[in-house]
Order: C-alpha cells, then structure tokens, then sequence
C-alpha cells in the first residue's frame, strides 16, 4: 500500500512538474489602457526573443499610435522595459512583421496609415546587423517597399472572379456587383500600389527566396511580395482572389506547394480561407473556405521541426475569446490535436504570431485585451506534446 502510494504521488508530482516545464505563459507588460494590438515574434541568433507590437490612443484613427518592443534574454524571465521601434511623427504605425534573412539581417515591417485610411497605408522597413549587444537594435537602414501590379493584376481578378462565382451559391446575386467594383478599382494603377498591409511573418524557401504575406483592405483580397535577393529589392505575385481572404499565412508542403491560409473578411459562414501556389508563390489558386472556423480574425501556420503543421486561430466563428493551437500530421487535411491558449468570454486574445525557437519551444505573442481598460500583449511557450497529450 505504501509503496502505491509513493508511486502514485510520484507520478503525480513528475506530470505536474512536465506540465509546468512544457508550457509557461507571462504578459509581456502589465494591464494598461492604452491600444495594443498586431504582434510579432522572432528568435535572434543568441536565443534572445524580440516582440513587437503596436500602441498607442487607437488604431488607425489616433496618430499618435508607434512600434513598440521588448525583448527576453536567454535565460532570462522577465522581459525588458518597452521601447519604441519605430515611429513615424504625427502618423499611425501599425501592423509590424519582425524576421531574419538567410544572413541574419534582422528585418521590421510595418504600415504607416496614411490619411488614417488603410487603403492608402504605406509599408515601410527598417534592417539591422547590429543587434545582438544591445537591448534595441541599431537601425542601420530605412526604405519603404513599393509594389507595382500592372495589367495582369486586373486580369487575374477579373478571370478569377470569372471562373469561381457559380449561380447556385447565394452568393451569386451580390457577386457581379462586388466583383465589378473590386476589378474598376484595379485598374487603376494608383490604388493597386498602395495599401498593402503586413501583418504575418514571411515564409523563406529553401533557395533563400522570401516570401512576405501582404492584404489590401481596399480590394479585400491578398498578394505576396516576394524577395530573391535577400529582401534587397521586392516585387509583387499575381493575387490572391478571393470573396474576403486576407492577412495570409504561408506555410509549404513536402512537394513544394504553398499553401496560404487566411481570415475570413466575406461572407457567411466565418471560415479560415485557402489557396495554393504551384510556382513558387508566383500565382495563386482561388481562395476559398475551409472547415475551419474563423470569426474574422487573423491566424498563423508553421511548419515544425517534427514535419508536423501548427495552427493558432480562433476556434468558432463568432468572437475572439477562445484562441487554439492546434497539430496536424497530414499537412492540414486535419487537425488531430487541439489545446486553448485562452478561453474566456470576458476578453479578447487575437492576432497570434508564433515561431519555434532553436531549443524546439513554441512561442507565440497575441493581443490580451480584458475590458477597454485591461490590454497587454501575451506571451506563452510550450511545447509540441503538450497539445498532442
């Protein structure tokens, strides 16, 4: 009997013990009342992470709104004081990207709104190779990135509109006039250059080709801006057509196929939307729904170490306060495995942006806001066996 006991109290401390070891979640800065939101996460070389996110009196409206930043050093548990990233005087910064390229040049992308209007935002970007021995990174570097969609940009909305807008599907009876207004809107060359917005990090391909995630809410569809060069110099693909896709997150297959899964800004019911790229991001099946529910609100995919897929979203199709991470072993044809990050009606937790570090953890950042007077920004690693237990 006693030595049932010692077991049995055994297991139970060393399952507790796993748990806390396997997951630990920490507000990256305490509850406060100003507006932060729009993420984003990256491992430096040293293993420090850096997060970023946006803040300021409201969001595209207030242009008082700035990149703000933190960082945790390795081994530490507590993250730095805020700092600011970048600020564009008397203009709204918003929607911020952080990565490295294949050298290991840190990158920031950002929108800054012009006007306050999101189709008109700009993207801008800072680099640094100065970063590791400093708590902010010496920017050594601004540009802005400029697109240049021509006639084929029209051509694939019109086409793709086209052959996907079938008569059964309800639909159909607002098609032609959504359809006709987005593909005038395209043609001219004005608003198909700008607001372009970031918001998920970019997929890098074997070859060093980087592939960052871009969305117009103007045009309400989607579009990579697509780097050979080590993020020297961009260019658009064609877009991502579909009946509200946007803010797409990239994740590829074994045979090299991309696969863009996005938030759901069209019609009923709330589904994360998909499409395919055979060529390397180039071109863009039509994006259509999935199982999976999404409320309009943005997701992100990896690819882990395991060969398994993550996905963080928002797990129904009416509101932000229930946020899953959830495992796939067959390359998205389904989700086997499926934990909750958060799950309370009393608060919103949105916006994830997720990598996996060196050391195998999961980390992933997103917008904790309880109540108008409460908000943060949340950060939580685990790891993978701690959503398949």
């Amino acid at each position: 009997m006693k030595l049932f006991k010692f077991i049995f109290i055994y297991i139970s401390y060393s399952f507790i013990l796993f748990s806390q070891e396997s997951y630990q979640s920490k507000l990256i800065f305490p509850l406060q009342s100003q507006h932060v939101h729009g993420s984003s996460i990256v491992e430096l070389p040293n293993g420090d992470l850096l997060a970023c996110w946006f803040q300021g009196s409201g969001e595209r409206s207030a242009n008082d709104v700035a990149i703000k930043g933190s960082r945790l050093k390795k081994g530490d548990k507590n993250w730095s004081e805020i700092f600011t990233m970048a600020d564009t005087p008397n203009q709204p910064d918003c929607n911020p990207v952080l990565f490295l390229n294949k050298d290991n040049k840190l990158f920031l992308v950002w929108i800054v709104v012009q006007a306050n209007k999101w189709e008109t935002s700009i993207l801008k970007f800072r680099t640094s190779s100065d970063y590791l021995n400093t708590v902010i990174p010496n920017w050594e570097w601004q540009d802005i990135i400029l697109l240049k969609p021509g006639d084929d940009f029209v051509n694939e909305i019109e086409t793709k509109f086209k052959d996907n807008t079938h008569k059964e599907f309800a639909w159909s009876e607002y098609a032609p006039i959504y359809e006709r207004m987005i593909f005038e809107a395209a043609k001219d060359p004005k608003k198909r250059e700008t607001g372009w917005m970031t918001r998920i990090h970019p997929l890098i391909l074997d070859n060093g080709r980087i592939l960052l995630p871009l969305y117009s809410d103007g045009y309400n569809i989607s579009i990579c801006a697509i780097s050979d060069d080590n993020g020297e110099n961009w260019y658009e693909s064609l877009p991502i057509v579909g009946k509200g896709n946007i803010q797409p997150s990239f994740v590829q297959k074994e045979d090299k196929t991309i696969v863009a899964y996005m938030r759901d800004s069209g019609d009923e019911p709330g589904r994360i939307m998909m499409a395919e790229s055979k060529d390397n991001g180039e071109s863009w099946s039509f994006a259509n729904d999935s199982e999976i529910p999404n409320p309009g609100a943005s997701v992100e995919s990896i690819k882990l170490k395991s060969g398994n897929w993550l996905l963080i979203y928002n797990d129904l199709e009416d509101g932000r306060y229930s946020l899953a991470a959830a495992i796939s072993d067959d390359e998205g044809k389904t989700w086997k495995w499926k934990k909750h990050l958060e799950n309370s009606k009393e608060g919103g937790f949105s916006y994830p942006s997720v990598i996996q570090s060196k050391d195998g953890k999961i980390n992933v950042t997103y917008s904790y806001h309880i109540g108008r007077e409460k908000r943060s920004i949340k950060h939580v690693a685990f790891d993978e066996n701690w959503i398949i237990e």
